[in-house]
C-alpha cells in the first residue's frame, strides 16, 4: 500500500465514523466538516436523485435523512475496499424509517482529497425488509 493510498484510507475511515455518528444521532457537524467546498454527492432515488452539487445541499440532504430516521440508524460494517483515491464502505443499517422497520444493505464511496471527501456516492437495492 502506497503513502497515498494509506491517507486516503485513513480520511474516509474517520469521515465514515462521523457519518455513522450522524447516521445514529442526527449530528453531522464532523461529518460536515470534513467536506471540502466543492463537495459532490450522488443519490440513487427520490427528492436528492442523481447528482448533487455543494457542501450546502449536503448539510441539506444529511439533516433531511435524519429527519426520515428520526431514531437513528445502527451500522454494521461488512467490507471496505480501497485504493489511492476512493474507499468503498459495504453495510447493514436497521432503524426506523418514518416510524417504519427498515434494513438494508448499503455501499458507500467516499473519494479523498489531501485531508477531506470531495464526493459521495451511495448505493442500496435490497427491499428496505431485509439482510
Amino acid at each position: 500500500m502506497t503513502a497515498n493510498s494509506e491517507n486516503t484510507l485513513k480520511v474516509a475511515q474517520q469521515a465514515f465514523e462521523h457519518f455513522t455518528h450522524g447516521l445514529a444521532t442526527g449530528e453531522w457537524q464532523g461529518f460536515l466538516d470534513m467536506l471540502t467546498e466543492d463537495f459532490t454527492f450522488w443519490f440513487p432515488m427520490g427528492k436528492y436523485h442523481g447528482l448533487n452539487e455543494g457542501k450546502e445541499k449536503a448539510k441539506e440532504f444529511f439533516e433531511y435523512v435524519s429527519e426520515c430516521f428520526a431514531g437513528g440508524l445502527t451500522l454494521t460494517l461488512d467490507r471496505i475496499t480501497s485504493n489511492e483515491t476512493t474507499v468503498v464502505f459495504e453495510f447493514r443499517d436497521e432503524g426506523l424509517l418514518l416510524e417504519q422497520p427498515y434494513k438494508n444493505r448499503v455501499a458507500v464511496s467516499f473519494d479523498v482529497r489531501g485531508d477531506k471527501i470531495y464526493s459521495y456516492r451511495e448505493y442500496f437495492g435490497s427491499d428496505g425488509k431485509s439482510y
